[in-house]
C-alpha cells in the first residue's frame, strides 16, 4: 500500500546547515522508488502553529519509505536538516483506492 513521508520545517535555525541538506538530500533519492508529491509549494496552515514549508514524498510501501529514511545517504543529509531547523517528519500509510 502506498505510503507518504511528510516533512515539515517549523523554523530555520541555521541556514548554512539547511544549504548543506539541500545539496545532500537529492543524492539520497538514488536507488529508491519515491515520487515527490509536494515540495515547498504555497501552503495554508489551517490548524496549529505556522510552518515555513512542507514536503510530501510518495513510496510504494511503508517499508520502502522507511528504507529510504534509514539509508546512510539520507541519514547523512538528515543530520544537516536537524542542525539547520526545527522540523517534523513522519510516515503515513495511504488508503486502498478500491
Amino acid at each position: 500500500m502506498t505510503a507518504y513521508v511528510v516533512i515539515t520545517r517549523e523554523v530555520t535555525t541555521n541556514p548554512d546547515e539547511l544549504a548543506v541538506y539541500r545539496q545532500k538530500a537529492p543524492v539520497a533519492r538514488e536507488g529508491h522508488a519515491l515520487t515527490p508529491v509536494a515540495f515547498y509549494g504555497a501552503l495554508q496552515v489551517l490548524e496549529g502553529s505556522p510552518i515555513e514549508g512542507a514536503v510530501i514524498l510518495s513510496f510504494p510501501t511503508v517499508e520502502e519509505a522507511r528504507a529510504w529514511y534509514d539509508s546512510p545517504a539520507y541519514q547523512e543529509a538528515l543530520a544537516h536538516r536537524q542542525a539547520g531547523c526545527e522540523s517534523r517528519a513522519f510516515i503515513v500509510e495511504g488508503v486502498d483506492a478500491k
